[in-house]
């Protein structure tokens, strides 16, 4: 493989994950279509690029988001286990549903949360959680420290049942259509667990290493991993998730948000066309 192109592949995943890593989606939603589209990579080959570029990406931003306390391990280990049995399922029920179908709903699902997200324009103020909540006997509350704000921000978890159950639905839907889980994670972890927008993305990043992980394996015994390809793609995807960790502790929440509510509909068109039958380049076939 010719240097230049090399240099390119690097520089894609470079700024793919650099998107990923700030919206605490996996980069491979970006990285696929410019794969298939920029450089005519087979799609199966692409996919196991992205599954690598995902686990460098999480990785790579790993230490900055625990060192800046962003990342709530705890509510990531539970709610992980919600998305793998969902994910589970979905691998079950490959090939009942029609696609269209869940290109539809999906659709809808990511135009539901963009404007709830929309709507919650300011981060949720901490309530005093009840002595019998989930989240009080998991000892799922924190804080983390906000440069933008320049102070501590505590937060309380809420309705983790609620949260457990959207996880598991993205686990589902995530796995039925094969894209990454980090999409559905953020609006769910905004929505029920009132979650501070910055605390969702860096988990979500955690959570979505973990399950890229999972299934990295199988792509490489069907011998879909390219080291050609995922070798430079996993760099850049390292150098970028540093930097996306660290746009993401320095940028206010506000803007985050709306950066994400962009991501979110352009997401839902896309899918929208896609159940319609009309399929974008390097969008779901």
């Amino acid at each position: 493989m010719e240097t230049s192109t090399l240099f390119w592949l690097f520089a894609a995943a470079f700024g793919a994950s650099a998107l990923g890593g700030v919206l605490g989606m996996a980069s491979g939603i970006f990285i696929v279509p410019i794969l298939t589209l920029l450089f005519g990579v087979d799609i199966h080959v692409a996919i196991g690029a992205s599954i690598i570029s995902v686990i460098a990406c999480s990785c790579g931003s790993a230490a900055p988001f625990l060192k800046g306390r962003l990342t709530n391990v705890r509510l990531a280990i539970v709610l992980e286990t919600a998305t793998t049995l969902g994910a589970l399922t979905g691998v079950f029920l490959i090939g009942i549903v029609s696609t269209e179908f869940l290109y539809g709903l999906f659709a809808i699902i990511l135009a539901l949360s963009a404007q709830q997200m929309l709507a919650r324009r300011r981060e949720a103020v901490a309530i005093a959680p009840g002595a019998a909540s989930w989240a009080t006997a998991l000892r799922l509350h924190s804080s983390f420290p906000d440069r933008a704000l320049g102070r501590e921000v505590h937060y309380q978890v809420d309705r983790v049942p609620l949260g457990l159950s959207l996880m598991y639905g993205a686990g589902l839907i995530s796995a039925l259509l094969g894209i990454g889980s980090g999409v559905l994670k953020i609006p769910a972890m905004d929505a029920a667990l009132k979650l501070p927008i910055k605390v969702s993305s860096a988990t979500s990043n955690f959570m979505i290493g973990v399950t890229a992980a999972a299934s990295a394996g199988a792509y490489f015994v069907r011998g879909d991993i390219d080291i050609g390809i995922a070798g430079p793609v996993a760099l850049g995807s390292v150098a970028g998730a540093l930097l996306g960790a660290r746009l993401l502790m320095g940028l206010p929440a506000a803007k985050l948000r709306l950066f994400f509510v962009i991501v979110l509909s352009l997401l839902a068109m896309q899918m929208l066309l896609s159940a319609l039958g009309v399929h974008t380049p390097g969008g779901p076939a």
